[in-house]
């Protein structure tokens, strides 16, 4: 649209010859579809064993989370606004006929990991089917350049075509946190062994009510911890009392200059992870934490050409630092203790037995409506994303529903895949080089690795 050919006039992406050099690296994609495939299958069959013969499937059972009223105004809402319920629209159908049309049985071909299946079924049915197929959106870029290596929208692109990479946005729970601690960790106030109270808070929200968090895990209540043990175990009172010290409207600042866009709530309770994020949007904030606080843009396209060779257009990597030295070292140490002896550390056992260093974080929102993973390595960055096309539709049980059983096991196999193929630059051996001297409970870095935040565009960097 921008670039118009000698005579003057647009170019016809389908008949003038156009080539279009993309980012994506064909090993890694196809490693990152495999991942999916094989992962949800496994997550799609525990499912259905946990729903069968519930009348209200593949919504939940929690008649507190969702009653019969409500689960009944989703299914006819998601009737009228399929690509069926619109047609009849224009057809003039009422209310009443498009119930029955519904309600009447149709020769279709519907989803299963197994290849596509052709059966006869109502429309009503055929709906529910397709929603009770947990959906993913995954996403593995270089943290330097921002090249996006590997793009998986959904499961399978013929039956579930929303794209759950960029156009979807979902709440990101825990993963928040290191933007928290982040934010902490450079002022003064924090460091990784600052000690707090591991008991549930009880704080005032910005409308003077009270506000008590609540937390998954029961380990060490009572005693004082230090802020590696509780971003490495994911403590949410921990988070609630850093967020209690500091500024809600700051950190919405802060998460906009690590790329996220949406409006975000300046409120305590935002430190829990309640906001809709994109996974195209946290992989370019986790590439931050592997790229030495500075974030990188995502990059798909690199070049375009004419029929002739004629460069047309060109993409350039861009790069924004958003993180201070100090609090990147300080970060950065926690998060790999995460995958280490955390959260992550299924990745560190069988099947995976990942040596690499890798940092990362867990997320899981209320009621195991999504599940996250976020892994970065220093040449790599991996954003996973698991959950229902509805927030109602989920695993019961946390054992299941948390990131690390469904989220987690996507980047696994994937990153066993990559590498597993000695054709890929990729390394198990490649590492983070911390500072010498370096004291992460210490209020400064040594003298040559102080430097002030800059908010800075690279443009061209990279040509």
């Amino acid at each position: 649209e921008k670039t118009r050919k000698p005579d003057g006039t647009k170019y016809d992406i389908y008949n003038d010859g156009l080539k279009i050099y993309t980012t994506i690296d064909s090993r890694m994609q196809t490693y990152a579809e495999e991942a999916v495939h094989e992962h949800m299958k496994s997550l799609q069959e525990q499912f259905f064993r946990e729903k069968k013969g519930q009348s209200s499937a593949p919504y939940t059972t929690n008649r507190g989370e969702l009653s019969d009223a409500m689960r009944a105004k989703l299914i006819d809402n998601a009737m009228k606004q399929s690509e069926r319920g619109r047609v009849a629209r224009l057809r003039g159908l009422s209310d009443e006929e498009l119930t029955e049309e519904f309600n009447r049985p149709f020769d279709m071909t519907v989803f299963s990991y197994d290849g596509p299946v052709d059966t006869t079924m109502t429309p009503r049915d055929s709906l529910l089917y397709s929603k009770s197929f947990l959906r993913t959106g995954f996403m593995s870029m270089d943290p330097t350049t921002g090249f996006v290596k590997a793009y998986v929208g959904g499961p399978d692109f013929r039956f579930f075509q929303y794209d759950m990479v960029s156009t979807g946005r979902r709440q990101i729970g825990s993963t928040i946190k290191p933007f928290l601690y982040t934010y902490a960790l450079e002022t003064d106030d924090f460091t990784p062994c600052t000690m707090m109270l591991n008991e549930q808070p009880t704080l005032y929200d910005e409308n003077g009510r009270v506000w008590q968090p609540r937390n998954a895990g029961h380990a060490r209540v009572g005693e004082m911890v230090d802020l590696r043990w509780a971003l490495t175990n994911s403590n949410n009172w921990i988070s609630a009392r850093i967020m209690d010290r500091l500024s809600p409207a700051e950190l919405v600042k802060r998460m906009h200059s690590y790329g996220i866009t949406n409006q975000l709530p300046a409120v305590k309770s935002l430190c829990l992870g309640p906001c809709e994020v994109s996974v195209r949007e946290m992989a370019t904030a986790y590439s931050a934490f592997a790229n030495k606080g500075m974030r990188s843009d995502p990059v798909y396209v690199t070049a375009i050409a004419d029929a002739n060779g004629n460069i047309i257009s060109n993409f350039s990597p861009m790069q924004t630092e958003v993180i201070t030295q100090k609090g990147y070292w300080r970060i950065l140490s926690i998060l790999l203790n995460v995958v280490d002896s955390g959260t992550g550390n299924r990745l560190r056992r069988a099947p995976y037995n990942i040596t690499a260093q890798t940092g990362g974080k867990t997320g899981t929102t209320n009621d195991n409506a999504d599940g996250w993973f976020m892994a970065f390595t220093p040449d790599l960055v991996s954003a996973t994303w698991v959950g229902g096309e509805d927030r109602y539709i989920h695993f019961n049980n946390m054992a299941q529903g948390q990131g690390a059983s469904m989220a987690l096991p996507v980047y696994g196999k994937y990153i066993s895949k990559v590498y597993a193929d000695p054709s890929l630059p990729y390394s198990q051996n490649s590492v983070f080089e911390f500072p010498q001297g370096l004291n992460l409970c210490e209020g400064t870095l040594p003298p040559d690795q102080e430097e002030e935040t800059v908010e800075e565009v690279i443009s061209g960097a990279f040509d």
